[in-house]
């Protein structure tokens, strides 16, 4: 219990914290400042929804793409580790360059539906949530782990979702100053997680 326990607690703080659903507050206002309160909610319900589906699918998917590509889980999971370390680099310096570009975000102003591109894919399920996912899948074992990652995915989706939902209260109340430090703060947590990654994977591959 106690294993399972701490598997179930990294996951979660694993995915959220990559996902950082805060810290894509600011943006989501930005790219869809033109739109009614009804339709900004239609577009983050879309959003969140369109983002799990897509972490599900890599994260059921990961063991085929690893068996195609002759990847082992280790291999992958130093592969995952580094990314985590530049997106938690970012994080500690406030940016999501790794996440969402500028130009990204310009596309987004033009762009008449949001939900899937840019704000599903990458802002919400970048390339670091789906390795994330896709390394927390292949090394959970029996029902239990693999239903708390998927489980994990869904609650992150659904803090997603509320986050965007009172974005604006929530600039208001802790400023872009206060997203920050939350995102420095899940910064930090995220480059011990990616530093696990890293000595778990060199550690099974020696083993073997």
């Amino acid at each position: 219990m106690t294993e399972y326990l701490q598997f179930l607690l990294i996951t979660f703080t694993s995915v959220l914290f990559i996902v950082d659903p805060i810290a894509v507050v600011p943006t989501y206002l930005v790219i869809t400042r033109g739109e009614t309160p009804e339709q900004r909610s239609r577009t983050a319900r879309r959003a969140c929804i369109a983002a799990a589906l897509l972490l599900g699918v890599f994260a059921a998917a990961g063991r085929i793409i690893f068996e195609m590509f002759g990847i082992t889980l280790p291999a992958f999971r130093i592969a995952g580790g580094f990314i985590l370390w530049l997106v938690a680099m970012d994080m500690l310096r406030g940016q999501r360059s790794t996440q969402e570009t500028p130009t990204e975000i310009i596309e987004g102003q033009e762009k008449d539906d949001v939900a899937l591109t840019p704000l599903a894919m990458p802002m919400l399920a970048g390339p670091g949530a789906i390795s994330t996912v896709m390394v927390l899948a292949g090394q959970a074992r029996g029902p239990a782990q693999t239903a708390a990652v998927y489980g994990s995915i869904a609650v992150t989706a659904a803090v997603s979702w509320v986050s965007l939902r009172i974005g604006e209260r929530l600039v208001d109340r802790i400023g872009k100053t206060g997203i920050r430090i939350v995102t420095r703060l899940m910064g930090l947590l995220l480059a011990a997680v990616a530093v696990q990654f890293v000595i778990t994977g060199v550690r099974d591959a020696l083993a073997k």
